[in-house]
């Protein structure tokens, strides 16, 4: 991969991984594992059976905790500490052999992706799980699995594309972090608000 085409997976790959690290992996893994795509040499241990294989498995184990209301939460809450620091990880070693202050910058900017996306994720299925009914909690989550499987190809295939793709997605997420923020902020005044005494006047 040219520098460009590095970018443009790191990015890829980073986003995907705030929405599930372990479908980003085991998805990067495989492919490359079957000749579909050729990862950069640095990143070539993802292919290795052990990794994508550990991956795959926690895969599994995310598919069914993320659809289960208030488990997701915990499971968001937790993998604040995994999510980025691990996109950030992933991004120092792709860039291989450029000087050490550009592999730190790109980790920077790739845990600062997968923190974006994540923050979204996670703020969008607390709002989910104010309703009673499932069917919301599974919807996102397909769509989250599907997006980080979709994306992990698209930036090993079509790496540029993805990198702009990836441009809209981060401005996206962020307006609906701060969309959400407001939301919560505004009902958790209303929660707190003392009620107005009996007779009062308007």
């Amino acid at each position: 991969m040219s520098p460009l085409e590095t970018l443009g997976f790191t990015l890829g790959t980073s986003f995907a991984s705030g929405l599930n690290l372990y479908a980003t992996v085991a998805t990067a893994g495989l492919l490359d594992r079957f000749g579909v795509i050729h990862l950069p040499p640095s990143l070539a241990v993802l292919a290795q059976p052990v990794v994508w294989g550990i991956a795959l498995a926690l895969f599994v184990v995310e598919f069914f905790a993320d659809k289960i209301p208030l488990v997701d939460t915990t499971w968001d809450t937790l993998h604040t500490f995994i999510r980025p620091p691990a996109a950030a990880l992933l991004a120092y070693t792709a860039f291989g052999q450029v000087p050490e202050a550009w592999k730190i910058g790109a980790a920077l900017i790739a845990g600062g992706v997968a923190l974006t996306s994540h923050g979204a994720k996670a703020t969008t299925r607390v709002a989910a799980n104010a309703s009673p009914e499932p069917f919301s909690n599974w919807a996102l989550s397909t769509f989250e699995d599907a997006a980080a499987v979709g994306l992990s190809w698209l930036a090993a295939t079509h790496p540029v594309l993805t990198g702009a793709i990836v441009l809209v997605l981060v401005t996206l997420s962020a307006l609906l972090i701060w969309k959400l923020w407001g939301f919560f902020r505004r009902a958790f005044a209303r929660l707190t608000s003392p009620a107005p005494a009996a007779g009062a006047g308007p």
